[in-house]
C-alpha cells in the first residue's frame, strides 16, 4: 500500500514538473514582448522592411526596359556573437523585392552552389529513354543573373556603465552588376538596444 501511494505522488510530481506554463500562440502583428538585446524576428522585418524600401526608390534598380533584373543571392556574412540564419533576413528581402514586380531571383546560381538543384537534377534526364524527350528541359534554358545580393550583419557591443551595455546591430547590403561589378546600390540600418550588461547576446 505504501509503495502504491509513494508512486502516485511521484506521478504528481512529475506531471506538475512537466506541464509548466501552457503554451499559447504569439500575434506577430500584435507582439507586445518585451524587447531582447538579441535579434529577433522583429529586427528582421524591420531591417528588410527598410532595404527593401531603399532599393524600390533607387532609379538603378529600375530596368531601362521597363523588365525585371535577375537576382542571385551571394554571400551573407554573420559577423555577430550570435548563431543565426542569414536567410531570415534574405528570405523576407526575397518576398519583397518579388511581390513589388521589379526583379526575379534565380535559385540556379548562388556563392554556395544551387539553392534548388532540381534545375540541373532534371536536365540529367536528357537521353534517358524511360522519359518522354519532349519534355525534359533544353539547352541554353537558364537564365543567368543579373545582379547578386551581398551583405554582412555586424554586432557591436559598447558599455555604458558597470551594469548596462549598449548593442550595435548593423545590417549592410549590397547590390552588384555581375556584368560591370559595379555596386548599383547599398545599404544600411542599424538597430540599437540598451540594457543589462548580464544579458547574453549570442
Amino acid at each position: 500500500m505504501k509503495i502504491k501511494s509513494l508512486c502516485i505522488v511521484l506521478l504528481i510530481v512529475f506531471l506538475t514538473a512537466c506541464g509548466g506554463t501552457t503554451p499559447v500562440r504569439v500575434d506577430t502583428n500584435n507582439d507586445s514582448a518585451p524587447t531582447v538585446m538579441g535579434l529577433d524576428y522583429r529586427d528582421f522585418e524591420e531591417a528588410a522592411a527598410k532595404m527593401v524600401q531603399s532599393m524600390l526608390i533607387s532609379p538603378a534598380t529600375a530596368h531601362p526596359q521597363g523588365g525585371r533584373y535577375i537576382l542571385a543571392i551571394s554571400r551573407i556574412t554573420n559577423d555577430t556573437m550570435q548563431r543565426i540564419d542569414t536567410d531570415q533576413l534574405i528570405k523576407k528581402i526575397r518576398v519583397e523585392l518579388l511581390n513589388s514586380g521589379r526583379m526575379l531571383v534565380t535559385t540556379a546560381v548562388g556563392a554556395n552552389g544551387p539553392e534548388d538543384s532540381m534545375s540541373y537534377g532534371a536536365r540529367e534526364l536528357r537521353g534517358n529513354d524511360e522519359f518522354n524527350q519532349s519534355t525534359v528541359q533544353k539547352k541554353r534554358t537558364l537564365i543567368a543573373p543579373d545582379m547578386s545580393l551581398s551583405g554582412k550583419i555586424i554586432q557591436i557591443n559598447h558599455s555604458i556603465s558597470s551594469s548596462k551595455i549598449q548593442v550595435d546591430y548593423m545590417f549592410q547590403l549590397t547590390l552588384t552588376d555581375i556584368k560591370t561589378g559595379l555596386a548599383y546600390w547599398e545599404g544600411e540600418e542599424i538597430i540599437i538596444k540598451r540594457g543589462s550588461g548580464k544579458t547574453v547576446t549570442w
